[in-house]
């Protein structure tokens, strides 16, 4: 009898690490759900939609094509002395990378409820999974730009060897403001409904169908407050080599702002992590 009123009074905790190190070391314990998670979100995302793998490339492809249209051929746009698709994709590539991983992220925390509710883990692995899956989507639009080179007949130099640098900076940005974003819509979920206006905005101030250096010198490094300037002219100095120049002054202040962003994106998703099971 005992026994049974005890096990009666028994309560499901669900917690998260005890300590810092606990925490980190769960993550290494549970990278198993890490791959499940990515892997399913990826197989119901190509699927569950009537072309398949063939949207990553029509979306992409058709922007790129309306910002040649308006920037390069209405606009007459400055192209670095490359053909204007290759600079205008080698631009959109991190930067659909960035804006898919925010809309993934913001919304996995929601679209694991039942998870997160019933178990414990380490909820980083939810929205990291996430970016996984916009990293797929990164690789697959890359087709293209490939296509666009032979295209044109574009060889790219030596720099092209430092674009790996660039990606993993990407990423660092991409985790850090999704995890704000992840945090913000388990407790406030208009926040959903802000996430599709931040994408647009930010793709307006981001030098995506232009390049940074139509930007007044006084003015360039303002501008690079915007963190994905950086990440862009980066991206563009890799793949067009000598065609393309980076301003080191705004390249690292968006490095040093894509640093913050995700040291104060861990330390937020951290704090309110223990809330998520209940808030949920």
């Amino acid at each position: 009898m005992n026994d049974q009123n005890t096990a009666s009074n028994q309560e499901l905790v669900i917690e998260a690490g005890r300590t810092e190190s606990q925490y980190w070391k769960d993550l290494w314990r549970y990278r198993e759900l890490f791959y499940f998670l990515a892997w399913r979100d990826i197989l119901v995302r190509y699927k569950q939609t009537a072309i398949g793998i063939a949207w990553a490339l029509i979306r992409p492809f058709l922007t790129m094509v309306v910002f040649t249209v308006v920037f390069g051929q209405l606009a007459k746009l400055d192209s670095q002395g490359v053909p204007y698709p290759i600079l205008v994709f080698a631009g959109m590539l991190p930067w659909q990378f960035f804006a898919n991983a925010l809309s993934e992220c913001s919304g996995s925390l929601i679209g694991n409820a039942n998870l997160i509710s019933k178990v414990y883990f380490p909820r980083l692995i939810v929205p990291t999974s996430a970016v996984i899956v916009s990293f797929v989507d990164f690789l697959i639009s890359g087709m293209i730009l490939l296509g666009l080179m032979i295209w044109y007949n574009f060889v790219p130099d030596w720099r092209i060897l430092t674009l790996p640098i660039f990606i993993l900076i990407s990423c660092a940005a991409s985790m850090g403001v999704g995890l704000w974003l992840a945090a913000l819509t388990v407790q406030y979920r208009d926040f959903r409904f802000i996430v599709p206006f931040i994408i647009q905005f930010g793709l307006y101030i981001s030098p995506v169908g232009f390049s940074s250096n139509i930007v007044p010198e006084q003015w360039r490094l303002l501008y690079s407050i915007n963190p994905m300037v950086g990440v862009i002219d980066g991206f563009r100095w890799a793949i067009l080599g000598g065609k393309a120049t980076l301003y080191l002054p705004g390249f690292f202040l968006s490095l040093a702002l894509v640093i913050l962003l995700l040291w104060s994106g861990i330390w937020y998703f951290r704090k309110m992590e223990r809330t998520f099971a209940d808030v949920i």
